[in-house]
């Protein structure tokens, strides 16, 4: 018998949940909107689902959810945002957030509707416009910010350490992170440039917005021959983890990650923030905004738990030997 969580979970971007619409009248309903799909997110669920249980709402006994996952397509985005607002939940939660991820005018629709909104974006939420400061957001949107990008010098200097002979490194980008003040160049693919200007490491850039793209990066990456690939953060690429992971396997192109998804479907190495610790805290905030608290009054949480995580299957099949001071300083290895 499929569990009634798992099912509404792996609905995906279909019509809203059945059971959700008919409990309607006699519960808060929030929308979980999602740019990614319904399996990359399954993990992440779980811990947002904690952090509402903190605060005493559980699924389908007092709370009921509407998921709508874009599966990755930007484009789609737009019309979800248009959709949920319309149907006006009590909170929408909406993870893996960016500049240009939905557009201003889909932003611009969420703030006019004094809907809360609940997100968790790797960019800085204030040069968004998202919130006034990261302590007083002052309207209907809060949330947690990573920064991902401050994390790219310190990955690639971790790829450094993975492979030492390294001197040429492979970046593949979405393109549509934030920009920054007076630049056009997304501001992950611009820590990465100048990390690796510090590094002293040539850096080849191909950006990517499709399975075929993805696959001609990896391609031309090798032709190039690169010492190794550093995959930048996307919920585009997320919901392709265990694609880009068998493309570093079959092209034997050690490459590294901000994600955990990666390393667990057979990539070598992630660091980046713990996500299962920044979606517990959206579960938190949308259980405290529903129990009353006003989003203008939730500061902005910021996760400093960081986390490397090896696979050493990985690395064996591409005939590398990880320094033990990496294992050491290793929150997990996959073996």
């Amino acid at each position: 018998m499929i569990r009634r969580r798992e099912f509404i979970a792996g609905l995906g971007s279909a019509a809203w949940p059945v059971v959700a619409r008919a409990q309607q009248r006699s519960m808060p309903v929030i929308t979980y909107l999602s740019t990614r799909s319904a399996e990359s997110d399954k993990s992440m669920l779980s811990a947002f689902r904690r952090g509402l249980n903190q605060l005493g709402f559980e699924e389908g006994r007092n709370l009921a959810i509407e998921y709508r996952f874009a599966d990755g397509q930007y484009d789609r985005v737009p019309a979800l945002v248009t959709e949920t607002v319309r149907r006006g939940p009590r909170v929408i939660v909406f993870p893996g957030t960016g500049m240009g991820l939905p557009p201003a005018s889909s932003w611009q629709e969420l703030q006019a509707s004094r809907i809360p909104v609940v997100f968790n974006t790797g960019s800085d939420p204030v040069a968004q416009g998202l919130v006034a400061s990261f302590d007083r957001p002052g309207g209907n949107f809060t949330g947690v910010s990573t920064l991902v990008s401050e994390l790219t010098g310190k990955i690639l200097s971790l790829t450094r350490e993975l492979v030492p002979s390294a001197t040429k490194i492979g970046i593949i980008s979405r393109g549509l992170s934030s920009p920054v003040a007076g630049r056009e160049e997304p501001i992950q693919e611009i820590d990465a440039r100048e990390a690796a200007v510090t590094l002293g490491m040539q850096l080849s850039l191909f950006r990517a917005g499709s399975d075929r793209e993805i696959e001609n990066a990896f391609a031309i990456l090798t032709e190039q021959r690169v010492d190794a690939i550093h995959v930048l953060n996307a919920p585009f690429f997320v919901t392709r983890a265990r694609l880009i992971a068998d493309l570093a396997s079959r092209h034997k192109l050690p490459a590294t990650y901000t994600r955990r998804e990666y390393t667990e479907a057979g990539g070598l190495m992630s660091y980046g923030y713990d996500v299962a610790d920044a979606y517990q805290q959206l579960g938190n905030y949308t259980g405290r905004i529903l129990t009353g608290t006003s989003p203008a009054e939730l500061p902005v949480f910021q996760p400093t738990r960081l986390q490397l995580i090896l696979n050493l299957k990985t690395a064996k099949a591409l005939g590398l030997t990880i320094p033990r001071n990496l294992l050491a300083l290793a929150n997990e290895v996959i073996e």
